[in-house]
This record gives structure tokens, C-alpha cells and sequence, in this order.
């Protein structure tokens, strides 16, 4: 699968050490242009309307959150090359598929391109496609602990949970229940079941999920009407339960 891709980057030699990586190492990958600032990289993406990019984070006059920011139905994977990682985890939660740091490591972006690469298939795959997902309604029960016991709930009858700090709440159809246990507790507890961990604050009912929207990052409606984010670095674990 060919990507079309566009380089956001104010360094030129930043920029040519790229493109000459990504022709050696990256055949998939086809560069139809550069950009030196955040004026230049909207211009581009308006123009080519790319797969990827390949996105310094501190440019003059802004940096890629600014960029990004103004590409609110963006339909394009974002990989940042920066020198800071202080912002990885922002990066990796909102934005980004894949994060490199400087001076690049050929194995790491071979693998970032291999990642945008599977997204994009199974993106594809499931284009103008009903979403169903692989495994049947979750069956069984899960207990919730309370300050004077224990309340046990169907599996089925969760849509999706939420972090809340070292809480998590419990979205059923009709009410919410906040129990004392971290969203990673409950990722660990229904690993056996059809949950897939979507985003940091996101783990949902992959029974519950009726659509897939690609635009910002992406997100998931589910059959109660609610529509959650979709972190870029989550979406093939989530497209991959779907058929």
C-alpha cells in the first residue's frame, strides 16, 4: 500500500535526512512535499490531501499542536520527529500514531510507517462496510467494589468505562456507577471479554460499538448515541476486532 505523505519540518537538514531514510528504508512511503513552518504544512495538507505526516513539534510562530488544531476533520495519521519528549504523552494520547525522537533510529521509523501502513488496511478494509465485531455479546459478571460490599454486574450490560484519577466510571444504558478501582483494573478484569482500551480515559464495549469515524484522530459511536475518542496509537488494536 502506498502512503502519500507531506514533512512539517523547520530544519533542512532534519528534512533531507528524512527523505533520504524514508526513500532507503520506507519504498511504501511517496513524499509529495515539504514545509518549513505551520502556514506552509496547512497549505500542503489543503493541497494534497495526504495519508501521513511527518510533523516537527517546536516550529517558529507555533508549534504541532497549533497545526493540528487547525485540521479539526483531519483524515491523515500523524507521526511527530522531535527532540523533546515531554511531549510523547500528549503526543501518543491525542495525536500521534507513532512518536520519534531525534536523531531518528532507522528500526523505529520503519516501524511507525508499518504501523500507519496496517491502520490504513484496516481502515480500508472496512470502508462503506456494516461494523461487526468478531466476537459475540459479552456474557458473564464482574464485581464492583463499594464501601459496604460488593454490587455484581453482566459484563453485557457495560457500554463503556471511563478513568476518572484513580476511579473509574461505569457507563451503563440508563445510569453511571464511580467505583474506587483504576481504568487499568478494569482493562485487566474484562481482558477476557471484548473490551478494547481505546484511548487513556477509554475502555468500551466493542459489542456496543455501531460506527467508526476517521476525522480527528478518530472515534466510535456506540449504539446508546455516545461518540468517544479514539487515540491514534489505540486504533489497530480496535479495528482489528472488527470484521
Amino acid at each position: 500500500m502506498e502512503l502519500k505523505m507531506i514533512i512539517v519540518e523547520d530544519e533542512a537538514t532534519s528534512r533531507e535526512i528524512l527523505q533520504n531514510y524514508l526513500a532507503k528504508y520506507c519504498p511504501q512511503v511517496k513524499v509529495l512535499g515539504e514545509a518549513s513552518n505551520i502556514t506552509e504544512g496547512l497549505e500542503l495538507i489543503k493541497k494534497h490531501n495526504p495519508d501521513l505526516i511527518f510533523l516537527d513539534v517546536e516550529m517558529p510562530f507555533g508549534n504541532a499542536f497549533d497545526l493540528l488544531d487547525k485540521v479539526p476533520d483531519r483524515t491523515f495519521e500523524t507521526i511527530f520527529v522531535t527532540a523533546y519528549n515531554q511531549y510523547a504523552m500528549d503526543a501518543l494520547n491525542n495525536h500521534a500514531a507513532y512518536y520519534l525522537m531525534k536523531p531518528i533510529n532507522i528500526d523505529e521509523l520503519i516501524k511507525a510507517v508499518e504501523y500507519v501502513v496496517e491502520i490504513k488496511q484496516k481502515e480500508n478494509a472496512l470502508e462503506g462496510q456494516v461494523l461487526k465485531a468478531k466476537t459475540t455479546k459479552a456474557e458473564g459478571k464482574i464485581t464492583l467494589p463499594q464501601q459496604d460490599g460488593f454490587q455484581v454486574l453482566n459484563v453485557g450490560d457495560i457500554f463503556f468505562c471511563k478513568a476518572d484519577d484513580n476511579y473509574t466510571e461505569i457507563y451503563l444504558e440508563h445510569k453511571k456507577i464511580l467505583v474506587s478501582k483504576t481504568l487499568k483494573y478494569f482493562e485487566d478484569a474484562l481482558s477476557e471479554y471484548s473490551f478494547a482500551r481505546i484511548h487513556k480515559s477509554y475502555l468500551v464495549n466493542v459489542g456496543e460499538v455501531v460506527k467508526y469515524r476517521k476525522g480527528k484522530g478518530g472515534s466510535v459511536v456506540l449504539s446508546n448515541g455516545k461518540e468517544l475518542s479514539v487515540s491514534a496509537s489505540k486504533k489497530s488494536t480496535l479495528l482489528s476486532y472488527f470484521q
